[in-house]
């Protein structure tokens, strides 16, 4: 069966996402302005600014559950542990730079340490009570490479 060409950038953006893309940065730097569906556009950009912010904040909270898995289960620390905040780290390293996203960051930091928190209760049996009621940690001191030195002396 033969496929048809996509008759707009609408179409197009239905049966293939990427050529949409593609398309779309093309119009963009020629100028072409009038081929540009800016209303699609401006829905595509606010969707990936959304789930940028949902990245960050998904991994902030994994990163601060396996911190304190660490912290409060020492005699259950795996290398499997480690390997799961250095990774968190380098991506919420990469992801918030010292941009929009790190401003995001540092604004939901209390609310994912306080989800992070009843995730860490609940894979560790310990009662909420047994962390700080608030986020002990700045973003600076979660994304420092150094960050479970301390807790290893």
């Amino acid at each position: 069966m033969v496929q048809q060409a996509p008759k707009s950038l609408a179409d197009l953006y239905e049966a293939d996402e990427t050529a949409w893309l593609e398309a779309t940065a093309d119009f963009v730097r020629e100028s072409r302005w009038d081929q540009v569906d800016s209303q699609l556009l401006a829905e595509y950009l606010t969707d990936m600014a959304k789930r940028d912010r949902r990245e960050v904040d998904s991994r902030l909270i994994v990163l601060i559950v396996h911190v304190l898995k660490w912290i409060h289960q020492p005699g259950r620390r795996t290398g499997s542990w480690r390997a799961t905040i250095i990774e968190q780290r380098q991506e919420l390293e990469g992801l918030v730079g010292w941009g929009v996203l790190r401003n995001h960051a540092e604004a939901v930091l209390p609310d994912a340490y306080l989800k992070a928190v009843e995730r860490a209760a609940a894979e560790t049996g310990l009662p909420d009570a047994e962390f700080s009621e608030t986020c002990p940690y700045t973003l600076d001191q979660l994304l420092a490479p150094d960050l479970l030195a301390e807790s290893e002396a």
